[in-house]
């Protein structure tokens, strides 16, 4: 298992990014979470398969429909083991 944190930046919150980030990583059997931040980025941290996450990765380029991504920053960080993927504050 691999777990990435990332930095989603543009016109991502408002657009129901954060809910529609939750059901692609649960639909790739992902978990981590993730929040909007005052900055108007949102941050995930999604882990799981390498390949579920690098699918997740590619959505995120784009979101969801009326979201404008104009860059991700991604980081490794040390998987925990969770057991859900959720949306906080």
């Amino acid at each position: 298992m691999i777990r990435k944190r990332v930095l989603a930046h543009g016109e991502v919150q408002g657009v129901g990014f954060r809910y529609h980030a939750t059901a692609q990583a649960r639909h790739l059997g992902l978990v981590g979470y993730c929040r909007n931040r005052p900055d108007g980025t949102v941050e995930l941290e999604i882990e799981g398969r390498e390949a579920s996450v690098s699918r997740m990765l590619r959505w995120l380029e784009t979101g969801p429909r009326y979201a404008v991504v104009t860059a991700l920053d991604v980081s490794d960080i040390a998987a925990t083991g969770a057991s859900d993927f959720q949306i906080t504050d």
